[in-house]
């Protein structure tokens, strides 16, 4: 007996050894018999090896110590929850492509791991007769045909291929790039209208409370439509405080009665733009919030992704003081600096000492500096984080909002740094309440906000340097609704009192949301932005600065700069600003 356990033991240290060699992940966590919670992308839950009782057993283990070995060094585990269907069969199926996935690239790789694969998917075709689940079974089954090249020792009776088509071929071709193929894999996996119970019975739970917040949402459209009605059709923007709806039930609240960013969770302006009589509206904003960064995440994940930017920021230490000093001295030429002399207190002019020399009787002179007006100023920085700014581009995004905060903060200049997107792929939650309302036409903006204050004005870059690494999160860059952002942001300007305000916007190009552009005109966010920026830029005393980060964003802005690499930001970064801070807007 003894002998059997010191085998086990052998065989256990093997493949902890084994996992984390494959994985080349040394700190992941390998745990036998119970399952242990976790960071998916770290944890390996594996069978209780008292219960291997043959060869066949061994083989099975050896395939799936394997299959997580693959798992952890191919499969990113956000970027698989990001496009998770919803449905447990669809999430199954979902979990088996990508299962499929990571083997097949594990298996191109390493010979000796296609050989503990092929003779466990031998043994489980054979099982598979049996197999109750006959969609799960069928759907694992065709592609373990077409990406292995396994022939089915009997067709399955569930025919997938009209589903997948012409798209094995892009699957195949994007096997390692995870986002394509996750992302394709769940749209065909939502074709397949699977009917998953559990879910639609969740849904209807839900539907009567749906209906009966959607019929008062209804009527509060109704009546806020027919005051509008009144109002004149040519384009317009409240340059007073627009409506917040509260969903929390209480009164309604102006944006300027809002002091405490904690106070402004789930609470969004109704601003309605208006030209030549289309109106951008918003289908629903009660799943809308406004985050502070640090309630995203937590203090060590936060910490981890500081550290990332840091190393990128470690070759701009000499930039960040040469443009620090450059702008300092810009703001304070602005002073006009002069003194008036010949006074009878003051500070002692040095420069009339002769005059005592040459004469005792001469009394001494003094010298007093005239006082200067000097605007206090606001930079907001405001910065797309879409999942097209993902990689590259939203690293050169957080290392400009770091540069600036810093540099500005040295010329006693407040900087505010925020950052908008969305909470969910297609649609989220506003989506979802469509789709139960029966999808009325043209129902507007139809995703779930989410805007996040990196940093407020009064808070110090060292107190809030570790929220801005929180843009390089996997999982957090989704969809982009640049209009509502801007007038979010002028909305929050508005509130403070220093006398010149700059908003610097940090983009990559066009507002894309599809769950919104799917169900309205295609040009329905573009007109909406061109629409807001064309006010702020005309109308408003806000100066609007765009950094186009490897796009030119001239066609939304009259004021930009393209920025496509980091090196870029030297010369790029002083002259923009400097010239900012020389030709001053003045608009009363």
């Amino acid at each position: 007996m003894q002998k059997k356990e010191d085998h086990l033991e052998f065989f256990k240290s093997a493949l902890i050894s084994t996992i984390k060699s494959i994985s080349e992940k040394k700190d992941c966590e390998i745990k036998f018999g119970k399952p242990s919670l976790g960071d998916n992308n770290k944890v390996v839950n594996l069978p209780e090896l008292n219960k291997i009782e043959s060869i066949k057993d061994f083989s099975q283990m050896r395939a799936r110590a394997d299959s997580e070995a693959l798992r952890l060094k191919y499969s990113n585990n956000d970027i698989f929850e990001e496009y998770k269907p919803k449905g447990e069969l669809s999430k199954k199926l979902y979990k088996i492509a990508e299962k499929i996935r990571y083997e097949k690239i594990g298996s191109e790789k390493f010979i000796g791991i296609k050989k503990n694969l092929f003779s466990v998917y031998k043994e489980r075709e054979k099982k598979s007769e049996s197999n109750k689940n006959q969609l799960t079974d069928s759907f694992e089954k065709y592609l373990k045909s077409h990406f292995f090249n396994i022939k089915e020792s009997k067709k399955s009776k569930i025919n997938f291929a009209k589903n997948f088509k012409k798209k094995l071929n892009f699957l195949k071709k994007n096997i390692k790039d995870q986002r394509k193929f996750n992302q394709l894999i769940a749209e065909i996996i939502s074709s397949l209208d699977i009917e998953d119970k559990e879910f639609s019975e969740d849904r209807e739970e839900n539907k009567n409370n749906l209906e009966n917040k959607d019929r008062q949402e209804r009527k509060d459209e109704a009546e806020s439509q027919s005051l509008k009605k009144e109002q004149n059709e040519e384009f317009s923007i409240d340059t007073n405080t627009p409506d917040i709806k509260d969903v929390s039930g209480e009164d309604d609240k102006s944006l300027e009665e809002i002091e405490d960013p904690n106070e402004e969770a789930n609470l969004r302006p109704k601003t309605v733009f208006s030209q030549n009589k289309k109106k951008y509206k918003v289908y629903t904003s009660q799943f809308d919030e406004i985050i502070k960064a640090e309630n995203l995440e937590n203090n060590e994940e936060l910490k981890r992704l500081r550290a990332t930017l840091d190393q990128q920021l470690l070759q701009l230490k000499s930039f960040v003081a040469k443009l620090a000093n450059k702008l300092q001295r810009k703001l304070l030429a602005k002073q006009n600096r002069s003194w008036d002399f010949d006074l009878e207190e003051g500070v002692l002019d040095t420069s009339k000492l002769t005059r005592i020399i040459i004469d005792p009787l001469n009394s001494l002179s003094f010298k007093k500096e005239k006082e200067t007006e000097f605007k206090d100023t606001l930079v907001t920085i405001l910065i797309d984080n879409s999942g097209s700014m993902r990689g590259k581009p939203i690293s050169v995004a957080a290392v400009c909002a770091d540069i600036l905060s810093r540099t500005l903060e040295r010329c006693s200049v407040k900087v505010e740094v925020l950052g908008f997107t969305t909470k969910h792929w297609k649609g989220g939650s506003s989506r979802e309440q469509w789709i139960n309302n029966k999808k009325p036409k043209s129902p507007g903006r139809l995703n779930d906000l989410r805007h996040i204050i990196y940093k407020s004005a009064d808070t110090p870059w060292r107190q809030a340097k570790n929220n801005i690494g929180l843009m390089l999160k996997e999982g957090l860059l989704k969809e982009n609704i640049d209009g509502e952002a801007l007038r979010w942001t002028f909305n929050k300007m508005k509130k403070r009192k220093e006398e010149r305000k700059i908003l610097m916007v940090i983009s990559d190009g066009a507002p894309v949301d599809d769950s919104t552009l799917s169900t309205n005109a295609n040009d329905y966010l573009e007109n909406d932005l061109k629409n807001t920026v064309n006010f702020i830029e005309e109308l408003s005393s806000v100066e609007l600065l765009a950094i186009g980060i490897g796009h030119d964003v001239t066609r939304y802005y009259k004021r930009a700069v393209k920025i496509t690499d980091v090196h870029d930001l030297g010369d790029a970064m002083i002259n923009q600003l400097t010239d900012l801070f020389s030709n001053k807007k003045i608009i009363h």
